[in-house]
């Protein structure tokens, strides 16, 4: 390693990712203090936790001490059950107190992402009264998440309004908190799944949101910020699925050899026996193939046809689903829609095909007739490609309306299951026209 002069933060975090835990630690230290503190913060929740389980206790209390009570029980959530209460003995009771309430939510809930600490203020304070309040909160040891809005909370600790600090601070001195404060809030529940919390952000275009519990009583907040890691993380997830195989709990380099293999074997041996019916299928049609083994040569324009159909229309329906643009109730419309797209692109993909094999015909003439073998193709693809679309399009519906993540209708599966039928569909349509 570098002297310590010689170490920039951001050739550090470049290596990090590579780097051994022994070398993280020794580059650590290598920082300026201000430079490690910075780094510290930037660093995801799991780094956080592995660099600090590799310090001193003495130095371990310190990092621990630095974070926020939500930075500090997401934290505490990436170690074993059994270092958990180690690392909480090491903070101050008050904040200890907070991090164990938050680690009662699951951490893809609105609660486990929360900020237990925002700026408060009474209904029936004067607007100067909450001034001083709100700076004796700034300047107080406790950190409050974000400044931006003031969170108005009667006896109870119901939330009944919200008042920015420019409103507050343009408003007579004398006036009452109530009458300056907005009522028309929008807040998520304690328990609402991260995902939908996102959603509310992009929605109503805010920084924070209040979260409340189902007595109505502001517990936290979450800020964009926090949303935007959730979104990074979901969409990882999303994609990880989307390419048939289960989604990874840690990155890439980071996942074991085993683990790598056993979140992809399962839908690869899924698929395999899902090909498997390709065979029998094909197996069905074994002495047509013998008279006429031409056939053979058009399969992989067909199949692959009815696949790629297949996953354009599951990757719409999958993204509109995400945004809210379809919900279950819409299913007859979009299958209504997607009849009329198969059809559509069918006959462009059939003209296509027809067209190739009489136009090769003209060139290198074959042993079949090729009007009746470019009908075959034709119809052929008609049917696979508007199979390919419903399949495609109501897979993630039937898979969201059975509770399941749409992003398992991932487009190797839908690609399977239209291979199937794809063979199905163009050997009937043969027996019909050339056979």
């Amino acid at each position: 390693m570098a002297d310590r002069t010689q170490l920039d933060p951001v050739e550090l975090s470049d290596a990090w990712g590579l780097l051994s835990t022994e070398d993280r630690v020794e580059g650590f230290r290598l920082l300026d203090p201000e430079d490690a503190e910075e780094f510290f913060f930037d660093l995801s929740a799991r780094d956080q936790c592995e660099l600090v389980q590799a310090l001193p206790l003495s130095e371990r209390r310190r990092w621990l001490r630095l974070l926020a009570p939500d930075d500090a029980a997401d934290l505490v959530q990436e170690a074993d059950e059994s270092e958990r209460g180690q690392l909480l003995s090491l903070l101050d009771a008050p904040t200890r107190r907070e991090v164990t309430a938050l680690l009662a939510y699951e951490e893809d809930e609105a609660g486990g992402l929360m900020s237990s600490r925002f700026a408060r203020v009474r209904p029936d304070m004067t607007v100067d009264e909450a001034i001083t309040y709100l700076r004796r909160q700034a300047l107080s040891h406790v950190d409050v998440e974000t400044m931006y809005y003031v969170y108005v909370l009667d006896a109870a600790q119901r939330l009944t309004g919200v008042v920015s600090f420019r409103e507050l601070f343009s408003e007579r001195g004398d006036r009452l908190v109530r009458d300056v404060m907005r009522t028309d809030f929008v807040t998520v529940h304690e328990e609402l799944d991260q995902e939908e919390v996102a959603r509310v952000f992009g929605e109503y275009d805010i920084v924070a949101v209040p979260v409340v519990n189902a007595d109505g009583q502001m517990v936290g907040i979450v800020t964009v910020d926090d949303i935007v890691d959730v979104v990074q993380e979901e969409a990882t997830e999303d994609v990880q699925k989307y390419g048939g195989m289960e989604a990874l709990e840690q990155p890439y380099l980071r996942t074991s050899f085993i683990e790598l293999i056993r979140k992809r074997a399962g839908w690869l041996s899924i698929l395999l026996l899902g090909e498997m019916f390709t065979a029998t299928a094909m197996a069905r049609w074994e002495s047509s193939l013998g008279q006429a083994f031409f056939l053979m040569t058009f399969i992989p324009l067909i199949i692959s046809s009815g696949g790629n159909s297949g996953s354009q229309a599951s990757t719409l329906v999958i993204r509109a689903l995400a945004l809210e643009e379809v919900r279950l109730r819409d299913w007859w419309r979009v299958l209504r829609r997607e009849i009329f797209a198969g059809l559509a692109l069918g006959a462009i993909l059939g003209a296509i095909g027809l067209l190739r094999v009489v136009v090769w015909h003209m060139i290198v003439p074959q042993s079949y007739d090729p009007y009746a073998m470019g009908g075959t193709i034709f119809f052929s693809l008609m049917g696979v490609v508007v199979f390919g679309t419903l399949a495609g399009s109501m897979l993630p519906l039937l898979l969201r309306r059975a509770g399941l993540d749409p992003a398992s209708a991932s487009a190797p599966l839908v690609a399977t299951l239209v291979d199937v039928m794809g063979i199905i569909i163009y050997f009937t349509v043969a027996t019909l026209l050339v056979l």
